[in-house]
């Protein structure tokens, strides 16, 4: 009898074993997955921007090429590179000989023409006596009409030559005038204050001015710069003067430098180089093309203040033009919209108090493309759907696929 209940036992223990195992079985391999969770982000305050992002390049706020309109040779050079001078200062002197010969030539021909003057005029004074007395011996009846006829031409003679003599006095005066300048010349004068950035003529050379004044120096006014942003046709729309704007240069990353824009020039760069005395079909077809297929670019300035001059010629800017601004403003990850009702609003999913997901229409202002602005619709702590943790599903289904068989237990 015992041995029948011990069979008994050990069969009920055999049956259960066999149903744990498919229950665990069941439970391990072939269970339903849980809803992945939502992944949710805090609608937060912070301070934003909608903005514009150019290229630009420094440039002096003033930049003169001092030349010489004087030929000849530099006789010396009175500044070096680097060099602050003042408005007025004597940068170089050229050889001026040539110009001291011709302002001495002007005036000896002045010289000559007043004394001719002077001589018309005593001989006018000469005529004129003449002629009195040749117009009473005529009323007298003791001279003739003849002698009063040659007087009365001699003195009109010496008048037209007197008028004559004045007008080639005035040009001689003209002459001596640009004789004057012309050795002014040979004298390079600052015409503002500023830094020497460029010695062009070294002391020694010869210049020749004959065709076109050649640079001496070229100096800078460096206490200011102006930055040259290259923006975009698509850009340049957006943007007006009087907007803020910030730069960084690549020296100081980490460093803005304030301003405000003041321009925006109406015409790209490349307008310079267009032909517009070009007649030829082909060579407008060819400019044509290779315009479309070339980027366009507007320069905007602004101009920032220098002091130290740590800012240089030529350094690049990467500039930020603000176009609006918020501050401790409400925003979400620019993720979390969803479509666009006709009335300008975006589909937002928001968690409620009992964590499930609900539709809410927002108003949205600026939107950088990363955070989006919510004028109205959500409150800061809030929290907002931007996605599902689909990662944690796919890797409980690929840890199942890697699970052995049950019939390989």
């Amino acid at each position: 009898m015992k041995k029948n209940s011990s069979k008994r036992v050990r069969w009920l223990l055999a049956v259960a074993a066999v149903i744990v195992i498919g229950v665990g079985v069941k439970l391990f391999f072939f269970s339903e997955p849980d809803t992945p969770p939502f992944l949710t982000a805090q609608a937060m305050r912070t301070d934003m921007e909608d903005t514009v992002l150019a290229t630009g390049e420094l440039q002096a706020y003033q930049l003169v090429s001092v030349g010489s309109r004087a030929t000849g040779q530099v006789k010396s050079l009175k500044v070096a590179l680097g060099d602050k001078v003042r408005k007025g200062e004597l940068i170089a002197e050229i050889d001026s000989l040539t110009q001291q010969n011709d302002l001495k030539t002007a005036r000896a021909s002045q010289r000559n023409y007043e004394a001719q003057l002077r001589g018309k005029q005593a001989t006018l004074r000469q005529a004129q006596a003449a002629l009195e007395r040749s117009k009473k011996m005529l009323a007298r009846d003791a001279g003739s009409r003849q002698d009063y006829e040659d007087a009365l031409a001699a003195r009109d003679v010496a008048k037209e030559e007197i008028t004559a003599l004045k007008a080639q006095i005035d040009e001689a005066k003209v002459n001596v005038s640009n004789a004057e300048v012309n050795l002014g010349y040979t004298k390079i004068i600052a015409p503002m204050d500023g830094v020497v950035v460029a010695v062009i003529t070294k002391e020694g050379q010869t210049v020749n001015a004959s065709q076109s004044a050649p640079t001496i120096v070229m100096l800078a006014q460096l206490d200011t710069m102006t930055v040259e942003a290259e923006i975009s046709e698509a850009d340049v729309v957006k943007v007006k003067p009087g907007q803020k704007v910030y730069f960084t240069i690549l020296g100081e990353p980490d460093h803005r430098y304030q301003a405000t824009l003041r321009s925006i020039n109406p015409a790209p760069e490349s307008v310079k180089n267009e032909d517009s005395n070009s007649s030829s079909s082909s060579s407008s077809s060819s400019s044509s093309s290779s315009s479309s297929s070339s980027a366009i670019y507007y320069y905007g300035l602004f101009d920032v203040p220098n002091p130290g001059h740590k800012l240089r010629i030529y350094m690049t800017a990467q500039c930020t033009i603000v176009l609006t601004e918020a501050k401790n403003a409400v925003s979400i990850p620019s993720t979390a919209l969803g479509e666009k009702d006709a009335k300008g609003r975006y589909s937002v999913q928001v968690l409620n108090k009992g964590g499930k997901p609900e539709q809410r229409w927002v108003k949205v202002g600026i939107n950088d493309s990363t955070k989006a602005q919510i004028i109205e619709g959500i409150e800061p702590g809030e929290r907002v759907v931007v996605g599902q943790a689909l990662a944690a599903s796919s890797e409980s289904n690929s840890s199942q696929s890697r699970r052995p068989s049950p019939m390989g237990l």
